[in-house]
């Protein structure tokens, strides 16, 4: 299983190269987007992101203090607005609460105790929460979504009915833990699923991974 799953890390990367991912000037930046990526495309999320740098709200006590009515306004190209600026407002208030909002505070806690932290966020679900801690924080941890269970399921790596914590300890345990694999990984897995693996009718035919 490591040699397969190496082996396709180094087709990825052959064809695509270096993503660069995750898009941000800040830690801080990326946490917001994880929150507001949530069913919705990036593009959308850029737009909501410039929104809130161009009013210089984009800092953790900034945003905390500003009224739900205006923070959903500002972020309302990520859709789910409403819904979303109450979930933005969940993690800010535990990150404040917990942490004074410093980045480097929160990274100096153990990944395991972190990620229950992050979980127990009302809003915040397993893909969030490792998106924080991996893009954001530089912790260990490898991000499923979407595209990932696409890529793995027809390429026969997992069953239909596998979970987001069974595929994650497919890659956990069979390649060598480091922030830099996972990131690179994780994103590579993305750009296949946009460009080639895609939801209906897959360009099989010139896949990478053909």
């Amino acid at each position: 299983m490591a040699r397969r799953l190496e082996c396709i890390y180094q087709k990825l990367y052959s064809s695509f190269g270096s993503q660069r991912w995750w898009p941000a000037d800040t830690p801080f930046e990326v946490m917001t987007g994880a929150i507001l990526t949530q069913n919705t495309s990036w593009l959308n999320v850029e737009k909501a992101i410039n929104n809130l740098k161009k009013h210089k709200l984009l800092q953790p006590h900034k945003l905390y203090i500003l009224s739900h009515k205006r923070l959903a306004s500002l972020i309302r190209p990520a859709g789910y607005y409403n819904i979303k600026a109450k979930r933005l407002k969940n993690f800010l208030r535990f990150f404040i609460k917990h942490y004074e909002g410093s980045v480097k505070k929160m990274s100096r806690i153990a990944t395991p105790c972190l990620r229950q932290q992050l979980l127990s966020v009302n809003g915040i679900g397993p893909e969030t929460a490792d998106s924080i801690l991996l893009y954001a924080l530089n912790k260990p941890v490898f991000v499923v979504d979407a595209y990932t269970k696409r890529v793995l399921l027809r390429h026969r790596f997992i069953s239909a009915d596998a979970d987001y914590d069974k595929i994650q300890n497919l890659f956990m345990k069979n390649l060598k833990r480091g922030v830099k694999l996972f990131n690179e990984y994780h994103a590579l897995l993305v750009k296949l699923g946009k460009e080639f693996c895609l939801k209906n009718k897959p360009r099989c035919g010139i896949c990478p991974l053909k």
